[in-house]
């Protein structure tokens, strides 16, 4: 028999509230292993003592057989000598000094946990909190570290001798399971109408009997408040449009299951696992024809926005209703949605009827993620609950601590430590008060967490932005300015895992260029460090600033003019705004409040209005994506653009435009005209990708940008570049959109020159 050994073992990674501690004693014991293991504020500490061959097959089933949550990144050994220490045990966790454990994502319902749910003869029977180590609430409960039920909002419900015993029964799997709770001890659900009172008996009956009345009801889930109405019930969607002043921006749909979303969408075999996994997004999917859905759910959108339960409540009011069930953030259009019940109670009665809620503390704001499905892969839309706030593996060492603060629309924050990235769930639109207070309130949570103090802090150059006066406001710091589009094109290198040089396509709305102008149609030569701009749409007037964002016929007038002149043909666009078109088209002429910008988007906006899809938005990228939505799939031809090898893209814009007036001249459809025009583009941005290519000899071409969201354009992209024999780089970690600036700006401040 060989002579024992003993070693010191330290485990990185997603190794806390995911049951690592009772999988590491369950493989010791088998294993006949002794020693310990516990949690600190790095992650998890083990002794373990035994002869060689154990020991060497322990270690490999830490990787091999982790539980399904886990992730571990790193192992790391040290030899001791032995102490003949017989048996493994659990130990109480440390704090020490130095924090790097990581927290898990919250996480759908297991398999075991709803089998308990539906069981009438199981304690947890109905209980609409039932969880294990395998799933349940982690990230918007904690509130510090190691994970431990004191440093979470679950500290506030003592455990009953039940739950005690199963929290302590190393054969259990709710063994230090730190949200375990049941109906004797843990939280609960109450109902209430507008006015506060809870009303006494069923709370969830009593909820499912006044959405089938047609009430708007808000209801408290994992990052906040959601408002609910049956989606099959037109009157009740419209009230819910008009309580919540959205007007026409799309609302996700909660199914009961997977069986229910196909009856409303196409699921492809790719999208099932995004749809039924652990962190349940709502998943973008093409809507079935003849779907039983009210129409002013998405109103004028092939798509729908759908998702499955994933907390037990979820479960229980979708089955109990048997209906789709319009869930949408709890607020008014623009606000943070609301997490907190006073702030619930006092923001949403003009909205809400009724309030299905519970009294478990959400210490975190978190929306839903969502996700569209691109050729097998996801794409990230909004990254946020159930993937957030597990890190961003990148390939080199941050060598200083930093904080990137990202964009002002779909603000995320990143923080940059070690080899790991942690971009922030979803802040909003950095517009008002409240947001900002919960933008700074996430970074302070996440630096807690993390134990991140930023030297180094990289921000947008538009010097407008909330996040970029944030960052001008820190002391003691190093300030890194980082250009939007350079940002983009960085955040889908490292997406990819890829350091650059790559030619870099960033199609976005607007960012702050380096000339003055607006960006927005930008072709690079970038890695990390720097960029070059090779080419890019020829700028355009924004007549009226902001105005022409919200009224996309203004950027028509502008592309118009400067197309045809004073020879501009009769169009529909024009007689629809005869009165202010003159005007509209001498303020961008003379420049005043006229800014220039090379934007993909706004062209997007011009040809949309030109086509009689949208005059007017009531949200960001409406018009965009009603000429995306517009497209006739049949139609494979597209308008020809020349390349010119010196100035790339740059007459691009102005041909398209040409085209398409054209061929509505001509009467031609408007669903084929707008496939043109998409195919169009793509050749455009394919031909002069491959210019680039053969001249530099760079053969990767990163696609960026809220403009690549659009999965017509981005496939024709695809495609064409995978002809010309280059390689495509498109996001599926991070949103191609401002959601994902914020990577991008901590890869650059990494790779920039220290001051």
């Amino acid at each position: 028999m060989t002579a024992p050994v003993r070693l010191r073992v330290r485990v990185d990674g997603i190794v806390q509230g995911v049951g690592f501690r009772p999988f590491v004693y369950t493989v010791a014991t088998e294993r006949g292993i002794s020693g310990f293991v516990g949690n600190d504020a790095a992650g998890v500490f083990l002794e373990i003592e035994g002869g060689t061959e154990a020991l060497a097959g322990f270690l490999a089933d830490l990787r091999g057989r982790a539980p399904v949550l886990a992730q571990v990144d790193r192992i790391d050994t040290e030899r001791l000598a032995p102490t003949g220490e017989a048996g493994f045990r659990i130990v109480a966790s440390t704090h020490g000094t130095g924090r790097a454990a990581l927290i898990s994502p919250d996480t759908t319902t297991c398999a075991e946990c709803l089998a308990e749910l539906r069981n009438p003869w199981d304690r947890r029977f109905g209980y609409p909190f039932v969880n294990c180590v395998n799933c349940g609430p982690r990230f918007t409960i904690v509130t510090d570290v190691p994970y431990d039920r004191a440093a979470t909002t679950m500290a506030a419900f003592e455990m009953c001798l039940d739950c005690a015993a199963e929290y302590a029964d190393p054969t259990d799997r709710r063994f230090h399971a730190e949200p375990v709770c049941c109906p004797s001890c843990g939280p609960t659900v109450s109902y209430a109408e507008r006015d506060g009172r809870p009303e006494p008996g069923d709370p969830i009956g009593r909820a499912v009997r006044r959405l089938r009345e047609g009430a708007v009801l808000a209801v408290k889930g994992l990052g906040g408040y959601h408002l609910a109405v049956v989606a099959d019930c037109e009157p009740a969607v419209a009230t819910l449009r008009r309580r919540k002043q959205r007007e026409e921006k799309p609302f996700a749909v909660l199914v009961a299951d997977l069986a229910a979303a196909r009856g409303l969408v196409e699921v492809p075999a790719a999208a099932v696992p995004v749809l039924a996994g652990t962190a349940r997004p709502v998943v973008l999917l093409p809507r079935r024809t003849g779907a039983l859905i009210a129409e002013s759910v998405a109103p004028g959108n092939r798509d729908l926005g759908v998702m499955l339960p994933y907390t037990p409540l979820h479960h229980l009011l979708a089955a109990r209703l048997g209906r789709p069930l319009v869930l949408t953030s709890g607020n008014v259009s623009d606000e943070p949605i609301a997490f907190d019940d006073a702030d619930a109670t006092a923001r949403l009665p003009g909205i809400a009827d009724g309030f299905l809620r519970h009294d478990r503390r959400i210490h975190v704001r978190t929306d839903d993620s969502v996700v569209r499905v691109f050729r097998g892969r996801p794409m990230p839309i909004r990254r946020s609950r159930g993937y957030v706030p597990a890190p961003v593996s990148v390939g080199w060492e941050f060598d200083r601590p930093v904080l990137a603060c990202g964009a002002e629309l779909k603000n995320t924050f990143c923080l940059g430590k070690g080899r790991r990235a942690f971009v922030s769930h979803h802040i909003g639109d950095l517009e008002n008060v409240e947001t900002f207070q919960a933008y700074r309130d996430g970074i302070e949570h996440f630096c807690r967490l993390f134990d991140v103090r930023p030297r180094v802090v990289a921000y947008d150059l538009h010097p407008d932005y909330l996040s970029t006066r944030y960052a001008l406001d820190r002391g003691d710091v190093e300030l890194v300015g980082v250009q939007h589009h350079h940002a983009h094109v960085a955040s889908c290198l490292v997406d990819n895992g890829h350091t650059g040089p790559a030619i870099g396509v960033a199609f976005d709305g607007t960012g702050f260029g380096t000339d003055g102008t607006l960006w927005g149609g930008e072709l690079f030569v970038a890695d990390l460090a720097g960029y070059e701009r090779i080419g890019h749409l020829a700028p355009v007037p924004l007549p009226g600033g902001s105005a022409a964002i919200r009224q996309p016929w203004r950027m028509a007038a502008a592309y118009l003019d400067i197309v045809y002149g004073g020879d501009l043909p009769d169009l529909a666009v024009r007689r629809r705004h005869e009165r202010d078109w003159d005007s509209v088209v001498a303020l961008g002429r003379r420049g005043v409040n006229a800014p220039r910008t090379s934007s993909a988007g706004r062209l997007f906006d011009a040809v949309s209005a030109i086509l009689g899809l949208r005059d007017t938005v009531t949200y960001e990228g409406q018009a965009a994506i009603a000429l995306e939505q517009a497209v006739d799939p049949t139609e494979q031809g597209g308008y020809p653009v020349p390349q010119d090898p010196g100035e790339p893209l740059r007459s691009t814009g102005f041909d398209l435009v040409r085209s398409v007036v054209e061929d509505v001249r001509a009467g031609v459809d408007t669903g084929r005209v707008a496939a043109r025009f998409h195919h169009g583009l793509a050749d455009a941005v394919v031909g002069a990708a491959a210019g680039v290519s053969e001249r530099t000899g760079l053969t990767d071409v990163a696609l960026s940008g809220g403009v690549f969201q659009n999965v017509v354009l981005l496939d024709a992209v695809v495609t064409g570049l995978e002809r010309e024999g280059l390689r495509p780089l498109v996001h599926s970690r991070v949103p191609p959109n401002d959601g994902g600036i914020s990577l991008g700006q901590a890869a650059v401040a990494a790779h920039a020159e220290p001051v």
